[in-house]
C-alpha cells in the first residue's frame, strides 16, 4: 500500500507540474539521471527540480545472492545563481540476503546517508570545447538508518563535461574520485555516454562507467535506457544494465524528473 500511495503522489505532483508550465518555460528539461553520468547543465534560477524513482539491483557470489531495492532515489536540484545549483539526496534502501535461493530472515532497511551539494557551470560550450560543470557532494552520517549509517562523513567530486555531436546527438563524460564506506581509500570514477534523440520526445542512452579503487580491484559497468519528454518540464525514464567485472548481475530502474517554479516568471 506505501508503494501504490507513493505512485499517486509523483503522478498528483507530475500532473500539477505540467499544469504550472507557462510560457516563459526555461527550454527543454535536463536531468542527471537515469544515467551514472551527471550533466555540466545547472538549473535554472528560481526552479526547483525533482529526479526520482526506483531501482533494483543484485549481486551474486557462489551460493550467495545479495538484492538491493531502492525505492526512492531522490534528488533535489535549486537553482541559486546562473551558473550554480545546491542538491539534495536521500535514498531509502531495502536489502535482503539469498543462500541456495532461501530468502534469510534478516533484512536491512533504512535511508542511507544524505547527500548535500552543490553544482557549478563552469564554461560553455564553444569551437569544439566542452560544456564543463564541478560537482561536489558529502554524504551526512547523522541522517542514515542504523542499518546504513557509517561512522564517517564521505565526499565525491567529479568534472563534467558534454559535448554536441550533431542536431540530436551528444557524448558526455565525467571524471572524479569519491571517498566513503568509512575507508580512506579514494576511489578514481569515470563515466562516458552517448545519447541520441530517436524523436522529439523519445530518447536513447548508452553508458560505460565504473571506479578504480587504490588498492582494490576496478570495478566496470554498462547501462543503456530510454527517456521520454512528458512536456518540456516532466521527463519519464528506464534503464536496464549490469557489470563487465564481476559484480552486479542486473539492475533494472525506472523513474520520473520534473521541474516547479519556486516564484512567480
Amino acid at each position: 500500500m506505501n508503494k501504490i500511495t507513493l505512485l499517486i503522489v509523483a503522478f498528483t505532483i507530475m500532473v500539477s507540474a505540467v499544469a504550472q508550465e507557462t510560457q516563459n518555460s526555461p527550454g527543454t528539461l535536463i536531468t542527471d539521471r537515469p544515467d551514472a553520468t551527471e550533466s555540466p547543465n545547472t538549473v535554472p534560477v528560481g526552479y526547483l527540480q525533482v529526479e526520482t524513482g526506483a531501482f533494483f539491483e543484485s549481486f551474486k557470489t557462489g551460493s550467495t545472492k545479495f538484492e538491493d531495492f531502492t525505492l526512492n532515489t531522490s534528488l533535489v536540484r535549486i537553482g541559486l545563481l546562473d551558473n550554480l545549483e545546491l542538491r539534495l539526496g536521500w535514498n531509502f534502501v531495502e536489502s535482503s540476503i539469498k543462500l541456495n535461493d532461501s530468502k534469510l530472515d534478516h533484512v536491512m532497511s533504512g535511508f542511507s546517508p544524505m547527500l548535500f551539494g552543490a553544482k557549478v557551470n563552469i564554461a560553455h560550450e564553444k569551437k569544439g570545447f566542452p560544456e564543463i560543470g564541478l560537482i561536489g557532494h558529502v554524504f551526512l552520517p547523522f541522517t542514515a538508518g542504523k542499518d546504513y549509517k557509517p561512522e564517517t562523513t564521505g565526499i565525491d567530486f567529479r568534472f563534467a563535461f558534454a559535448h554536441t555531436l550533431s542536431e540530436n546527438s551528444s557524448l558526455s563524460y565525467n571524471i572524479g574520485a569519491q571517498w566513503g564506506d568509512d575507508s580512506p581509500e579514494a576511489a578514481y570514477v569515470y563515466t562516458i555516454a552517448y545519447g541520441v534523440g530517436i524523436t522529439d520526445n523519445l530518447g536513447a542512452y548508452a553508458e560505460l562507467y565504473g571506479d578504480l579503487p587504490e588498492n582494490h580491484n576496478a570495478n566496470h559497468f554498462w547501462d543503456a535506457g530510454l527517456t521520454y519528454l512528458i512536456s518540456d518540464s516532466v521527463q519519464l525514464d528506464a534503464t536496464v544494465g549490469s557489470s563487465i567485472t564481476d559484480g552486479q548481475d542486473i539492475l533494472l530502474s525506472g523513474g520520473i524528473s520534473f521541474r516547479i517554479p519556486t516564484k512567480k516568471h
